[in-house]
């Protein structure tokens, strides 16, 4: 464990280094020159299971010519719902590429943002590599068919509260909330409107395969009891379970930095406290009334509730994290101003890919 929370220390300290550069850094443009098809998901793989795996072959027997682009995010390897993942972004990648991904790039730093902004930062990254498809899974209900026909129109469909609205007509097409995988797409469609990319015929919405739960996959790993769930995935992905388990590197999805988050929030200043990322006032004015702090768990109890289940643990990504509000707002300007490729199947692949985004400022992670 305590091997595992140094391994963790480290990413997290290059990961900062590599979101500064990044800042720095502004994107280029250019025009395409292949027609090779792109299919873009954008998948966590925590870990890859045989849901993701049904999605990709359905899209790769769709668009059987295409190269099939894994967007697996990212820096400071944690979720959306921030949360640590089971392995990192390149154990992922691996992965994914044995299963039958063509090439998988790294996507944005999910968990020191909130939705909005790693959703616009997604729809970003499927402009910059000129995304032709993108494939999503999703649960079908019967209302849920009239959202996705008019997505697939080229419409924006927003979330509101207990409701969904298409953003240029404002019908109304269904009352009430989405689960989160609908929810996903739904607040993709707008994003991609926002940076004005067309997506009209470009979604391939997949229906999700019953009896997979990546909840009880990061549960079974974290009890070393993968035999509880070996039905739901891939032998190529239990094969790189084993291997980062084997080298102490996973499972990963139950480590935090502690050392780091305790001493930032034990001995940074108010000012410093206050422009990380996420955090509001309240929490701050909490945290520096009760401090010092000995554990991660009465730093929790001060973190307020926000507008989201999954607020306290992004703050605690926050805190590892140590990346500051404007800082954010800045990177999310300028991605991806770097497309780092973690992994490809092979030399002519990267070589295809590079010519259909030759206006692009490429990098492959060793």
């Amino acid at each position: 464990m305590i091997y595992r929370e140094e391994f963790i220390g480290s990413i997290l300290k290059r990961d900062k280094e590599l979101i500064l550069g990044d800042v720095e850094k502004k994107p280029l443009f250019g025009e395409v020159r292949n027609d090779v098809k792109i299919i873009a998901d954008f998948t966590e793989y925590s870990p890859l299971h045989n849901g993701h795996l049904h999605c990709m072959m359905e899209a790769k027997k769709q668009i059987s010519d295409g190269i099939f682009t894994a967007i697996v995010p990212g820096p400071f390897e944690r979720s959306g719902r921030g949360l640590p993942y089971v392995m990192t972004r390149k154990a992922r990648a691996d992965a994914a590429i044995l299963v039958g991904a063509d090439i998988v790039v790294e996507g944005p730093p999910m968990g020191i943002m909130g939705s909005g902004q790693y959703s616009l930062c997604l729809a970003k990254m499927f402009k910059s590599i000129d995304a032709d498809y993108i494939p999503r899974g999703y649960k079908p209900f019967k209302e849920f068919d009239k959202i996705l026909k008019r997505i697939n129109q080229g419409f924006a469909v927003v979330p509101k509260p207990y409701k969904i609205v298409d953003l240029e007509s404002k019908e109304i097409l269904f009352d009430g909330k989405l689960d989160e995988d609908n929810y996903v797409i739904v607040s993709l469609s707008k994003s991609l409107k926002k940076i004005k990319f067309d997506f009209k015929n470009k979604f391939l919405f997949i229906k999700r395969v019953e009896g997979v739960s990546g909840t009880k996959i990061r549960e079974a790993i974290l009890n070393s009891n993968l035999k509880m769930v070996e039905d739901m995935l891939p032998l190529e992905s239990i094969k790189i379970l084993n291997r980062e388990i084997n080298h102490l590197r996973a499972p990963l999805n139950n480590i935090r930095d502690s050392k780091t988050i305790l001493s930032r929030v034990n001995e940074d200043s108010m000012e410093d406290i206050e422009r990380l990322a996420l955090i509001d006032n309240k929490t701050v004015n909490a945290l520096l009334l009760n401090r010092p702090f000995k554990n991660l768990d009465e730093i929790q109890n001060l973190i307020t509730q926000g507008f989201s289940r999954h607020y306290k643990q992004r703050i605690l990504s926050s805190m590892e994290a140590g990346i500051f509000k404007d800082t954010i707002h800045k990177y999310i300007e300028n991605y991806p101003s770097v497309i780092r490729i973690l992994n490809y199947k092979n030399n002519e692949v990267l070589k295809e890919f590079k010519k259909r985004i030759p206006h692009r400022r490429l990098e492959i992670c060793q």
